[in-house]
C-alpha cells in the first residue's frame, strides 16, 4: 500500500517535525483510516536512506492518517511516497 505525504502535524504555534499528516489510496473515510492503527511506515529519502514510523491515528474525516516517524522528517518528504506495510 502507499500513500503521500501532505504535511507536519502543527497547530497554530507548534509544528512537530516527526509527525507527518498522510493520504493513503483507496482510503476515503474515517473508519477505514482507522483501521490501518499500528502499521509500519517507511519512507525512502532521496540518497538512498530509510526513515520508519507507525500509525498513530485518523486525521480528520477524509481518510488521513497521522503517521510518527522515529526522527525528524525533512521538508523535502513533502509530496512524496511512503509504503505502508
Amino acid at each position: 500500500m502507499e500513500g503521500i505525504i501532505a504535511n507536519f502535524r502543527k497547530s497554530m504555534h507548534v509544528q512537530k517535525g516527526n509527525h507527518m499528516v498522510v493520504y493513503i489510496e483507496g482510503i476515503a473515510n474515517k473508519e477505514k483510516a482507522g483501521s490501518l492503527v499500528g502499521k509500519s511506515v517507511v519512507w525512502k529519502s532521496p540518497a538512498g536512506k530509510e526513515i520508519k514510523g507507525r500509525i498513530a491515528g485518523a486525521h480528520g474525516n477524509k481518510g488521513a492518517v497521522r503517521i510518527i516517524f522515529e526522527r525528524g522528517m525533512p521538508g523535502q518528504s513533502i509530496g512524496e511516497k511512503v509504503k505502508i506495510e
